[in-house]
């Protein structure tokens, strides 16, 4: 079974990343697509000698653009279908495409995303599908009959896709009671009045699902592994939810028994509310989490390591009063995700691919659970410099070499950001340690990571680029002007910036032991 650090070529005992969205691909109309700019990103790092792609959420984005309050755990996002590839496979007509919304937008040289534009063209494009689906030849037909049998996540997300769309509303607010309440009669009695819209979900999410297994042969044949993200909670108006909704601490209507968060600390004095479910664990433990262990057999699917976002929720999570407009007045309560992971374990055949989320206070039972079952931490170079020798994120306090070290991640500033906005003290604590800090703060930054233990470094592409704040992806705690960053060019600077961190992250890497803790985390399909 082939692993993170021999997947390489040549075989590197550790190896180097970037922390890329695909949304932000340039060379697409609208939106970074599963076609030509994933194939060309890919070969771009792996001629960098560039070992690991970490992306964001595949899953369909909630309004704000957000992968992390999706309406599915599922399903891909609509917006990353390539419709270029789709033509030249004669899966849609060319009419069709040149009608596309967006279809005039440039391809190189593009500005933010805009959600509502990628949005209309998806819904078109998946139309498109549809009306050319009765031309497709029978080995695709049975391809896609296959490929829809084998999906058991597929017919609740289709239903609650087309339910959305009709009714434009949340799903304990549609006029149907039965239809909210997920009753199985009512759902095929009105399956019947509308057979085209659900068949268009479907291939939807075949065409969606065909191109990213593509994408992760293409990355398995050039030696990148791709490094997916799950997040720990899921929104309250999703398919998973509505069908599922005995496992989930919600009403009938919708309001919240008790909602996720976490409570007050330096950073907050009224903590984090977040406004999605909570689990009601014991239902869990009575399917041998079946719905769990299919939602991460889902993502390994699609990705060959998975960051588990919010991990330390796996050994207790903050449950606050649904009614509560703040996260003060929660309590902690356990989970039993020592049980769970035991069974991802063995449904994995004893190794588990994935890299515990565990920034912020930490508790001892967390980093047991963490290190019980060998999972990889995370490092965040930017949380290092607030002056106390024991910070657990400055380079000289990461021991061993199970850890993925970022200089920041999807919900930092940019590095040149940070550095604008820290103050005096902080980064004399810097330039002390390394000369160049003012002229090249992430460079800076990545050199402390290459000095480290660490199995795995992951640059954020801006980061590499130098960019200022302007091109941050997500700023916690606000709903707009988050997401939306596109990368204009692939040109030479892109290049340069690749080919040098990739360089230098070869010598590092060939400079220490393999990194035995993120190899046993992270075995390949």
């Amino acid at each position: 079974m082939q692993t993170l650090m021999d997947q390489q070529t040549p075989p590197r005992a550790r190896t180097t990343g970037v922390l890329l969205h695909p949304t932000a691909l340039p060379g697409s109309p609208v939106c970074g697509s599963f076609g030509e700019p994933c194939r060309r990103w890919l070969k771009l790092l792996a001629e960098s000698n560039i070992g690991v792609w970490q992306i964001l959420p595949l899953a369909p984005p909630d309004p704000t653009g957000s992968p992390y309050s999706s309406p599915s755990c599922f399903a891909l996002n609509p917006w990353f279908l390539d419709a270029a590839d789709l033509l030249a496979e004669g899966y849609v007509h060319a009419d069709a495409i040149r009608a596309l919304p967006g279809a005039d937008a440039p391809l190189d040289g593009v500005g933010p995303l805009d959600f509502e534009l990628a949005e209309r063209r998806s819904r078109a494009l998946a139309a498109a599908l549809l009306d050319a689906w009765p031309q497709q030849d029978q080995t695709r037909k049975d391809a896609f009959q296959n490929w829809c049998e084998r999906q058991p996540w597929l017919e609740d997300h289709v239903h609650f896709m087309v339910l959305h769309l009709q009714y434009n509303d949340a799903w304990w607010a549609w006029p149907d009671p039965a239809l909210a309440r997920h009753d199985p009669s009512a759902l095929r009695s009105w399956a019947q009045t509308c057979s085209s819209e659900l068949l268009q979900e479907r291939l939807l999410q075949w065409h969606l699902d065909r191109q990213w297994q593509a994408i992760h042969d293409l990355a398995a044949e050039l030696g990148v592994v791709l490094f997916g993200d799950v997040p720990f909670y899921v929104s309250t108006d999703s398919a998973d939810v509505w069908s599922e909704r005995s496992l989930f601490t919600v009403e009938a209507d919708g309001r919240l028994i008790t909602q996720s968060g976490v409570p007050p600390d330096y950073f907050s004095q009224t903590g984090q509310l977040w406004g999605s479910p909570v689990y009601r664990w014991w239902r869990h433990r009575l399917s041998r989490f079946r719905w769990w262990r299919r939602r991460i057999s889902r993502q390994l699917a699609l990705v060959d390591l998975l960051r588990l976002d919010h991990f330390r929720a796996l050994a207790g999570f903050w449950a606050v009063p649904g009614d509560n407009t703040t996260a003060e007045h929660g309590r902690w309560e356990r989970s039993p995700g020592r049980a769970l992971l035991a069974l991802l374990k063995r449904d994995r055949g004893g190794v588990l691919p994935l890299i515990a989320e565990d920034l912020g206070v930490i508790t001892p039972d967390v980093e047991s659970l963490r290190d019980d079952f060998a999972l990889p931490g995370m490092k965040v170079l930017q949380f290092a410099f607030d002056g106390q020798q024991d910070n657990p994120y400055l380079p000289e306090n990461i021991e061993g070499n199970r850890w993925v070290v970022y200089t920041g991640t999807h919900d930092n500033p940019t590095t040149l950001g940070w550095w604008r906005q820290l103050d005096d003290a902080s980064r004399g604590r810097i330039s002390t340690r390394m000369k160049s800090a003012e002229d090249s703060p992430a460079w800076t930054l990545f050199d402390m990571a290459f000095a480290t233990p660490a199995g795995l470094v992951v640059a954020p592409l801006q980061d590499l680029l130098h960019l200022d704040d302007q091109a941050r992806f997500n700023t916690p705690g606000t709903s707009t002007g988050n997401w939306s960053w596109r990368l204009p060019h692939f040109n030479e600077s892109l290049q340069g910036a690749l080919g040098g961190y990739g360089e230098r992250g070869a010598v590092w890497g060939r400079s220490r032991a393999g990194a035995e803790g993120l190899r046993g985390a992270s075995a390949m399909r």
